[in-house]
């Protein structure tokens, strides 16, 4: 994956590299002489509305990031790399959001097994404290 090809995460979501805006600045923190020189830190500005994808999978997108996703990262010294990294976090975040929810749970009954050592442990205790009791 390259910051100049579309983007296409694992669940069928379709970026066009032309809808992708991206933005450079100087990083902060260390980095000596290069840090005051170079535009390393990397920042990409997506609209959900540009993205090719289903309209129950954009909802939830809107629901979770909003109209407008913005990723930004300066972790590199490089800013190909980081422009990479964007676009990784960019997926990641897309596809969480674009997942269905988990289906819901179906109540059980305890097993038998599960029953009886509840029942064990807690005749258990009883005699315990029976024995803590003094004899009058």
């Amino acid at each position: 994956m390259t910051p100049d090809e579309d983007l296409r995460t694992t669940r069928g979501i379709l970026i066009a590299s032309s809808a992708m805006q991206w933005s450079f600045a100087r990083s902060g923190g260390a980095g000596g002489q290069n840090v005051n020189k170079t535009s390393t830190k990397a920042s990409l500005t997506v609209a959900v509305d540009d993205m090719t994808c289903s309209n129950a999978a954009r909802q939830r997108i809107i629901a979770a990031l909003g109209e407008t996703i913005t990723v930004t990262n300066q972790t590199s010294r490089s800013q190909w790399q980081n422009r990479r990294n964007c676009l990784q976090q960019l997926t990641e975040m897309l596809d969480a959001a674009a997942a269905p929810p988990p289906a819901k749970r179906r109540k059980t009954k305890p097993t038998r097994g599960s029953v009886e050592r509840r029942l064990d442990s807690k005749r258990r205790d009883s005699e315990k404290k029976r024995d803590r009791k003094s004899l009058e």
